[in-house]
């Protein structure tokens, strides 16, 4: 599955960040979970909507986003 499946957004949501399958928590919240280091299984039990798959789809956005932004820079 790709993340494309479970990350959408939605100007009038969150400001328009990236949110996971429509709810209010946002690919940064859960980012920033794991930051602080929480782990996936904390998460999900904190937020028992999310499912494992939900936070690796977070962790493909950020990496895919974060590989665009590189390509877009080098290309410039």
């Amino acid at each position: 599955m790709s993340y494309r499946d479970i990350i959408t957004i939605e100007p009038d949501k969150r400001g328009g960040r990236p949110c996971i399958r429509r709810m209010r928590i946002t690919v940064y919240d859960v980012l920033g979970w794991l930051a602080a280091g929480m782990s996936v299984t904390e998460i999900v039990d904190d937020f028992p909507e999310l499912t494992e798959t939900d936070i690796r789809a977070c962790l493909e956005f950020a990496a895919d986003r974060d590989h665009r932004l590189v390509a877009s820079v080098s290309a410039a």
